[in-house]
């Protein structure tokens, strides 16, 4: 152990010494030691002093707590893939720190901390609740932090939105950022991570015995309850002074304590709490700084102020989160078929379903033509489809009929992926989005847009389909070990979609950052001016891929009962999934192209539609796609016509009525914690 701990310093020193000699000054290693020896300028001085040392010690402090802070969050549910990432705590300290900047209030350090370990403990225990201690499964656990946390998210952006003078420089630091314009956030936060460590090194034999199982820990002596709820407070404590210093610094606190437990078959007694946990806090720095000393060594000094080091540790923490989830078998119990569960309805309640909803269509896309910044009424309508209307009305609706086409065209693609990928992988919990499809298609999507400016929605949609296609298949086949296991999909995809969620921030940042209101944009889904031709590609999609699924209608039926009875039955099962997803694919990848990320339409459309029409992929196919061009027709008018002229992404508006969705289903399907 002596050994392990003297190693782990000696990587530290050379990193810091390294970290030190980085910036966009021109002082240089040599300049440093002189200044070490007493022969250095005033210059040099002032660069370590004001720029360069209160970088360093926030890294060492932000890694030393998220360290600490993820070892305890995975001994607290007894899951490797508990963090304050998985569990939402850092979103939730991030959407308190934007709201109060929203308000217009300006809070010293103290404060600030104070109300981001009250967001982030919200969360934790939000988190928490819906996946029964994390005891339940990783799956779970993850669906559960990524709802909670793009729930969140969403409210965040918003704000970021709506504010964007308030919130200035918030986006970057929202990725998780090193820069520090002084040394008072370290100096403050230090005494508050150091009484997290303390606190947290006193709980260590609790958690000893806590490993052991609640009941024997009880028998032991342990209070069981008292214990978990001192654990969450310090580890939620410890990552808000994270936040406070540096923003949410993704998946350190997933990788740290992976490293050390990776080492700890191989050293007696290193999985002590009383060790693992400060060698988590030593772990977590070297993955900080690593990850910044990379950062800079690849793109220069000036790119280390303005990418933050978030992105590369998100990049690092998907990785290791898709390396888990490999190892991970199917939780069996804990998933649910997705057609199973649902009733049997009659033809008769399916056409009066699809006669409701058809109207209400018609509705929303009339709603949706007369509201916005300016009212119209049903007059100018009726004469813009006639041609007799006026200069102004015409060119108001000529803007507004292709947001209103491909806002109805997008939800429905949207919603027939998202009912394909629940059968496929028999979890009513899965979506497009989940599986890194809508990841990818957004990310192929944001390269081509910041190379080619100028790129036709052809080239747009072509490279978002590749890089949807791409990004199924790193999942597909990374999920593969002998065989498709549920379970390891949605983890594996939950990990590849962080991981182009941090490209597509590190593109947007690293070519054009300045421009925060189109990524935000673009990342929350906006139909904002949208032409008829780029509604094409969609259209097209729905064409070609909406018969297809159809056709495998029935093979979609047993897909989503198990392995065994469409083998027996004669379904090529392997071929019948991957063609699904396929479809599934390139439906998202145009959706995305057209108007960006927009979330759980997959996952709320498809659910709604088997709670009315029952498990038949011949009923849940139509009405989901009603259900997803209602949805999204009605937030896109929502967007446009509450804060007019401001107006909020669709986006925004489907993850703020998605997400408790969501939080309701894992709520309604949890297992109590043994």
């Amino acid at each position: 152990m002596a050994g392990v701990f003297v190693l782990t310093l000696v990587v530290l020193v050379l990193l810091a010494a390294i970290h030190l000699t980085q910036g966009t000054s021109s002082v240089n290693a040599g300049d440093l030691f002189r200044l070490v020896v007493g022969q250095g300028t005033d210059e040099s001085a002032n660069v370590l002093v004001a720029s360069r040392l209160p970088r360093l010690l926030a890294g060492v402090l932000v890694g030393l707590a998220l360290g600490v802070a993820g070892a305890g969050l995975q001994s607290l549910a007894r899951n490797p893939l508990a963090s304050p990432d998985t569990l939402g705590v850092n979103a939730g300290a991030y959407l308190v720190v934007v709201t109060v900047a929203a308000l217009g209030v300006s809070l010293p350090v103290l404060p600030a901390g104070g109300v981001a370990f009250v967001g982030g403990l919200a969360a934790a225990v939000l988190v928490l609740v819906l996946s029964a201690g994390g005891s339940s499964g990783p799956t779970r656990l993850i669906l559960a932090g990524s709802a909670v946390a793009l729930a969140l998210g969403g409210v965040t952006t918003l704000l970021l939105l709506l504010y964007q003078e308030e919130t200035v420089g918030t986006f970057a630091w929202g990725s998780g950022t090193l820069v520090q314009s002084d040394l008072d956030a370290v100096t403050q936060m230090a005494p508050i991570i150091a009484l997290g460590l303390i606190a947290s090194l006193l709980l260590a034999s609790r958690l000893d015995i806590l490993a052991l199982g609640d009941d024997t820990a009880a028998v032991l002596g342990v209070p069981v309850r008292r214990t978990r709820v001192l654990i969450t407070l310090v580890t939620v404590l410890l990552s808000a002074a994270a936040v406070t210093i540096a923003g949410p610094v993704g998946f350190v606190g997933l990788v740290a304590p992976v490293l050390v437990r990776l080492v700890g078959p191989l050293v007696p007694g290193l999985m002590r709490h009383r060790v693992l946990l400060p060698l988590s806090g030593l772990s977590g720095i070297v993955v900080v700084l690593t990850a910044d000393v990379v950062l800079r060594a690849l793109l220069g000094g000036q790119a280390g102020v303005e990418i933050p080091t978030g992105i590369m540790t998100m990049l690092v923490g998907a990785i290791v989160l898709v390396w888990l989830a490999r190892r991970y078998r199917d939780s069996g119990p804990s998933r649910r078929p997705g057609g199973t569960a649902s009733r049997i309805r009659g033809r008769r309640t399916f056409w009066i379903v699809v006669a409701v909803l058809s109207v209400l269509l018609v509705g929303a896309s009339v709603g949706a033509m007369l509201a916005g910044d300016a009212f119209l009424r049903t007059g100018d309508l009726a004469n813009w489809i006639n041609g007799r209307s006026g200069r102004a009305i015409t060119y108001v609706l000529d803007q507004r009929f292709p947001r209103v086409l491909s806002a109805i065209l997008c939800g429905a693609a949207l919603a027939i992926a998202g009912a394909t990928v629940q059968a496929v992988c028999r979890n009513p919990l899965a979506e497009p989005g989940i599986l890194g499809i809508t990841g990818g298609a957004g990310m192929g999507a944001v390269i081509t847009l910041m190379a080619l400016p100028s790129a036709s929605i052809w080239v747009l949609s072509g490279s978002a389909s590749v890089a949807a296609l791409a990004t199924f298949a790193v999942v597909y086949l990374t999920s593969w070990r002998g065989g498709l296991s549920s379970d390891r999909l949605v983890l594996i995809g939950v990990g590849v979609s962080s991981a182009a969620t941090a490209v597509i921030t590190f593109v947007i940042v690293y070519t054009d950052p300045w421009n925060v209101s189109m990524a935000m944009t673009w990342l929350s889904g906006s139909t904002y001016g949208r032409t008829l031709p780029q509604v094409v590609p969609v259209a097209l999609a729905l064409i070609v891929l909406t018969p297809a699924i159809a056709v495998a209608r029935r093979e979609l039926d047993l897909l989503a009962l198990d392995d065994d009875v469409p083998r027996i039955l004669g379904v090529r099962l392997e071929r019948a999934r991957l063609v699904a997803l396929i479809a599934s694919a390139l439906l998202t990848a145009a959706a995305v192209s057209a108007i960006g990320v927009v979330g759980f339409v997959g996952l709320v459309a498809p659910h709604a539609a088997r709670a009315l029409v029952g498990g038949r992929h011949t009923r849940i196919l139509p009405v989901a796609a009603l259900l997803g061009a209602v949805l999204v027709s009605v937030a896109d008018s929502l967007g446009r016509t509450l804060l007019a002229p401001a107006q909020i992404p669709a986006g925004l508006l489907t993850a703020l009525i998605g997400a408790p969705y969501f939080v309701y289903l894992l709520w309604r399907t949890r297992v109590p914690a043994r």
